[in-house]
């Protein structure tokens, strides 16, 4: 095997290596509080590889980073780079159902960071708007339901909470909404704190509801038709949800769809009126939910 051969094969391994990396390598990198290393390795990686998927989502955990530091300048001007290059790639091949897709993240996120900017800078109202024009561009793609999550994080809390299909909020009670999935370990992480509040407040006018939907697929991702699905769902219901979830789970999309949940769980808190007090995607302790919960009792 010649030099130039060897030369050339650990040329192409070095990029398979970078184009399966980039974003962990970006992730690690911004987790050690070293901004510049991680600017540098997505430059790099730019020139030896080119513009990729995978990029624009190292990219867009860039803009993430600088929200969470409070720069909103720089949050903004990599949430920007990150959307040109998404929407530009998207004329070429639109976006497919995935939200996991590294492009759909990628601009979801670029997307979410743009309004947190808005929102940083005290135009709460300007966000909300920018935020329903992306989902007019976007009515039907992946990223829908994230762009929902951010509009109800803005603007849902202190309004009425949206009608639920299949079921309903009960009238005069606190209720809290667990929007959960058969696949989400978070969601099974926090049935000890629901059923610890329901234990506490369940006589004194507390409701859970739990709505969920199908994804497609059962354990392991094996694809399962939709009869398949539902059967699993109350499966993991009896297993993981004894004491929380006591009647067979009402499975509809349009749920999550008008509340947004594109994370699990989404956990909403409504209060005896039916106006939602606190929304909020991804888990939460049994003493914040008990505070919220108690003052609202």
């Amino acid at each position: 095997m010649t030099s130039k051969l060897v030369a050339a094969l650990c040329f192409v391994a070095g990029i398979a290596v970078a184009a399966g990396g980039i974003v962990d390598e970006v992730k690690e990198s911004l987790n050690r509080g070293d901004f510049a290393g991680a600017d540098a390795k997505i430059q790099n990686y730019r020139k030896s590889v080119g513009v990729t998927p995978e990029m624009m989502e190292a990219l867009s955990w860039m803009g993430r980073a600088e929200v969470g530091r409070g720069h909103a300048d720089d949050a903004e001007k990599y949430a920007k780079e990150t959307y040109q290059l998404a929407t530009a790639l998207l004329k070429k091949k639109p976006l497919g159902k995935d939200p996991n897709a590294p492009v759909a993240i990628a601009l979801g996120a670029s997307i979410e960071v743009q309004a947190e900017v808005f929102a940083m800078r005290g135009q709460r109202t300007e966000a909300v708007t920018y935020l329903r024009g992306q989902a007019a561009l976007f009515p039907t793609a992946s990223i829908r339901p994230r762009i929902q999550k951010n509009i109800n994080l803005l603007s849902m809390e202190g309004k009425p909470a949206p009608a639920l299909q299949g079921m309903a909020l009960p009238k005069g009670k606190v209720a809290l909404i667990f929007f959960w999935a058969h696949w989400c370990p978070d969601c099974k992480a926090e049935v000890g704190v629901l059923r610890q509040l329901k234990s506490d407040f369940g006589t004194k006018g507390f409701a859970l509801i739990a709505p969920t939907q199908k994804y497609g697929y059962v354990a392991g991702g094996e694809d399962a038709p939709a009869d398949a699905e539902t059967k699993y769902i109350e499966q993991i219901r009896h297993t993981y949800y004894e004491g929380v979830i006591d009647a067979p789970a009402v499975v509809n999309e349009e749920n999550f769809r008008v509340y947004g949940a594109s994370t699990t769980p989404t956990l909403v808190l409504v209060d005896r009126y039916g106006v939602v007090k606190m929304y909020h995607p991804g888990t939460l302790t049994y003493a914040e939910l008990k505070k919220r919960i108690a003052a609202l009792l």
